[in-house]
């Protein structure tokens, strides 16, 4: 069964080597995922402040295509992406006048029968079962396991876990043989799309997830969204300054986690792409293996 890839805007730019390890794991895990055809941005964190046809209308356009092509799950990487799809999914199956005019409005039929999963749904259902079969690399470290806040909530339209303290990626990451530490922020707001316009607050709320992930004895931060990967690597030199002390703890992507226990090389996994170095404390005895060859 093909599996539905929704990329959204950030993983054709900005989180590029997200895109490359979703990619490169599906491919070494033998999943057969393909990516929406004509995909066009689900609206992101603006849409939906600016106008209510608009902000259903383009989440709906990729969900009818999903549809066309017969995509019953629907992987979206970006937790911004999925809260937008998940919510207008939501929206349309409540109000049926509604989802006739958006139909109008997209000039395609939508019934809203794909499902949409995040990319720790999608992971634990299709990745955990062929990472069982297959011989891993412990990842000997401990880790923070980062959600965010769009990944958990609103909890009773998206339903994923415990929203105040989720344990998917956590159950995840015990089968890789690394050990999730308890801590206090892991479902906190990163500081989100304020990332360019107010950097000073990413700064101080991003700071606060690395601190404390950092005090309680995690080696790294492992995360799930684009824009929290974004905010916790990029804005480190904000974070820094914000926090008034040096925090040299890497973020690195559940997918990149995932392809290094199966023996995927930094490089093919994007690893090399990071602001923040990625020094790994993970067992290096085996020298990962060079598979699934990206576009520099």
């Amino acid at each position: 069964m093909k599996i539905g890839l929704y990329p959204g805007c950030s993983l054709t730019g900005s989180s590029r080597e997200y895109y490359e390890s979703i990619i490169a794991v599906t491919k070494a895990l033998q999943i057969d995922i393909v990516e929406i055809p004509d995909w066009n941005c689900c609206g992101a964190t603006a849409a939906h402040n600016l106008n209510k046809e608009l902000s259903l209308s383009l989440p709906a356009r990729n969900l009818a295509l999903a549809e066309r092509e017969g995509l019953a799950d629907i992987v979206v990487p970006c937790a911004a992406c999925y809260s937008r799809l998940s919510v207008t999914q939501h929206e349309l199956h409540e109000n049926p006048v509604l989802k006739n005019r958006i139909s109008e409005v997209i000039e395609m039929e939508y019934h809203g029968t794909s499902n949409v999963m995040n990319i720790i749904q999608f992971m634990q259902k299709y990745a955990t079962k062929a990472i069982d079969e297959k011989k891993i690399k412990p990842l000997n470290m401990k880790v923070a396991c980062y959600y965010g806040c769009l990944m958990v909530r609103p909890p009773k339209i998206l339903n994923f876990d415990r929203p105040e303290d989720p344990q998917t990626m956590e159950e995840i990451m015990k089968s890789l043989g690394a050990t999730p530490i308890d801590w206090n922020y892991k479902t906190e707001c990163c500081g989100a799309a304020m990332s360019i316009a107010r950097t000073d607050i990413v700064g101080k709320l991003s700071g606060n997830i690395v601190e404390d992930a950092t005090e309680r004895g995690a080696e790294a931060i492992v995360v799930a969204c684009p824009m929290c990967h974004s905010n916790l690597d990029m804005r480190r030199p904000e974070i820094e300054k914000a926090m008034g002390k040096k925090l040299s703890i890497p973020v690195i992507y559940l997918s990149q986690a995932i392809g290094l226990s199966v023996g995927l090389s930094e490089k093919t996994l994007g690893i090399n792409r990071h602001f923040v170095k990625v020094d790994l404390p993970y067992n290096k005895a085996q020298q990962p293996v060079e598979q699934n060859n990206v576009t520099k």
